[in-house]
């Protein structure tokens, strides 16, 4: 055994007997739920293709809620894998918990700990070193503008709680987030994740955006606000597929009138019948139990031939307004999204576009109005206008404002026959996990307003 698992074990052994022992300490009429985020990671900071900051980080958290009498509230503190100092974090929480509980307000719709769920998933992966990563990474842009970041490593996920469920997920993976520029401050964005590190993906990636780097140093196009025939690659495809974890997809948005899917809901609109959604946890990229250990299906259609079949339902939302709960988080939000592909082969996408917008990234995104599935936003890095199948220019960055119901419904031409893992990057609070696997996408009369 490596000692990175022997680390992960001991982190495993404390984490059950935390569980056991506040089983053995709860009082009459008390619940609680236990959740746990721990990650191993390695964080390297590249800038000009030079390494800026590198370093390992051990961390680990635990949030401990406590329920009684119709109300609920929870600590947070550090999580160790010493028994005696996780323990001691963890009575003192408890015995905080226990004199504050009482001066909270009731809450009608608390969902208390219930069944007998227990999961336990271990993937390994084939990380980098934490010597390999520097060479291995640089080796193939030294000479290039790089800039970004790497994290890689083990990050785990556990939960348990009084009514006996216990959930442990442990993952290794990696993710690298960069960006490459020319002198006139334009760049190429790209992002390299999974499991298992391979350097011919690595370097083929890196080939590409060589290649898109060439292409930016011709002069920018400047283009009219108008509407423009537009392939959007997976990655700006991914961005507009986030918007639906945001009043788009949840039960409760719908419920309370918040919802850009309502018209889908109510039926008075549809999508493309090649528009297909769903949740996919078979790929093992993040557990399938939520906040209060319930087990989300192996995979969830939301959206099938355009229509809504499915949206995300909580056991909070389910009690409020007598719904059936079918695994959701506490946002309602989508934790492994799936699009379906379509039929457009990569040789044939700028055949197809024509003369239009080549589209690689998005930011900025909003809804501009939510109820008719307007979406606003900027293109970003690598962007190019096309004409008679061939990438012309550059283009100036661009605004956007069109409704989901347009570029996903009728305006929807096909989406590519492959699909790319877009993977979650975020690093502010510890490593995010999961992401969107998506293809790319062409759509006629995409509206640009600035």
């Amino acid at each position: 055994m490596s000692v990175k698992n022997e680390e992960i074990s001991i982190l495993e052994v404390s984490f059950n007997k935390l569980i056991e022992t506040l089983l053995v300490k709860k009082e009459d009429g008390e619940e609680f739920t236990v959740r746990l985020s721990s990650e191993r990671s390695q964080f390297t900071r590249f800038n000009h293709a030079k390494v800026r900051q590198t370093g390992c980080v051990a961390d680990g958290g635990i949030k401990l809620t406590l329920m009684q009498n119709q109300r609920s509230c929870f600590q947070q503190f550090p999580f160790t894998g010493n028994w005696e100092v996780d323990w001691q974090l963890a009575y003192k929480a408890l015995q905080e918990l226990r004199q504050e509980i009482h001066l909270l307000p009731l809450d009608p719709y608390l969902v208390l700990p219930s069944g007998l769920n227990s999961s336990r998933e271990v993937h390994s992966g084939n990380l980098l070193s934490a010597e390999e990563v520097v060479p291995t990474i640089l080796e193939a842009v030294a000479e290039l503008d790089f800039t970004g970041i790497y994290a890689g490593g083990v990050v785990i996920k556990a939960y348990g709680d009084s009514s006996g469920q216990k959930h442990w997920f442990a993952t290794d993976t990696f993710t690298l987030d960069y960006s490459i520029f020319i002198p006139t401050g334009q760049a190429v964005k790209g992002t390299f994740a999974g499991s298992d590190w391979d350097s011919k993906t690595y370097a083929a990636k890196i080939k590409e955006a060589k290649k898109q780097l060439n292409l930016l140093s011709h002069p920018t196009k400047e283009l009219p606000r108008g509407q423009y025939k537009t392939y959007f690659a997976p990655a700006a495809v991914a961005d507009l597929l986030q918007m639906l974890s945001w009043g788009g997809v949840s039960e409760a948005d719908i419920q309370q009138g918040n919802s850009a899917l309502a018209s889908l809901s109510r039926q008075e609109k549809q999508l493309s019948g090649i528009f297909n959604l769903r949740e996919n946890f078979q790929r093992g990229l993040v557990p399938r139990f939520n906040e209060l250990g319930e087990m989300n299906a192996p995979q969830l259609p939301v959206i099938e031939k355009g229509k809504l079949l499915n949206t995300l339902v909580n056991s909070r939302t389910a009690k409020e307004y007598k719904k059936a709960a079918n695994g959701a988080n506490g946002s309602e939000s989508l934790r492994t999204p799936e699009m379906n592909p379509g039929n457009l082969t990569f040789e044939q996408i700028l055949a197809s576009l024509d003369t239009g917008l080549y589209v690689s990234n998005l930011h900025y995104l909003n809804w501009s109005d939510r109820p008719t599935g307007r979406i606003t936003g900027m293109t970003r890095y690598a962007c190019f206008w096309v004409e008679n199948g061939e990438i012309v220019a550059p283009i100036e960055n661009l605004r956007f404002d069109d409704s989901l119901y347009r570029f996903w419904g009728e305006n929807l031409i096909d989406l590519t026959d492959f699909q790319e893992f877009i993977p979650e990057v975020g690093t502010y609070d510890s490593r995010e996990l999961g992401g969107s696997m998506v293809p790319g996408m062409l759509v006629k009369d995409f509206t640009y307003t600035l």
